[in-house]
């Protein structure tokens, strides 16, 4: 039996150093810090955040941000949360390059963020981002290549 990489608080975490899109590296390669696990922040904390890193081509980071929230929220917006997490894993996965993955991640999330259509909590542009992530998986299934695109999570936003 092998010992695990724990964290500080004896968790099982592995202490491999990552690229920008989340892959592991060998021990010792000059890796992409990660993302401070468990913070709480409020809803438009974690938006900014995670957009912050969209925007910054880091999706594997915003997926962390996204899974902070999706942990540490309880009530009716623990699915958006986790619906978000698996949009920003999606886009993982079309950077990746591993089309398979990212349609059947982004057409998860796109169902699971369903039921926040309407009410739009938080400002969150559900019907965009549904629209996106149903653009980006058949774009993922018919080439071989895509070029990530991050979403704007607030309709609000404008693109630079």
């Amino acid at each position: 039996m092998t010992d695990r990489d724990r964290d500080e608080a004896g968790r099982a975490r592995n202490a491999r150093p990552r690229d920008g899109l989340g892959r592991p590296l060998p021990y010792g390669a000059d890796g992409v810090e990660r993302q401070p696990e468990g913070i709480e922040r409020t809803p438009e904390d974690t938006i900014a955040e995670a957009q912050r890193l969209l925007d910054a081509g880091r999706p594997f980071h915003a997926h962390e941000v996204f899974e902070d929230a999706w942990k540490t929220t309880g009530g009716p917006d623990r699915e958006l949360w986790r619906g978000l997490a698996q949009l920003a894993v999606g886009l993982t996965h079309v950077a990746r390059g591993n089309g398979n993955g990212a349609a059947s991640l982004l057409e998860r999330g796109a169902v699971n963020i369903e039921p926040f259509r309407e009410a739009r909590p938080h400002g969150i542009d559900v019907p965009g981002l549904q629209a996106w992530a149903r653009a980006m998986a058949d774009e993922v299934k018919t080439r071989a290549r895509v070029e990530p695109v991050a979403p704007r999570l607030l309709r609000q936003q404008r693109r630079a």
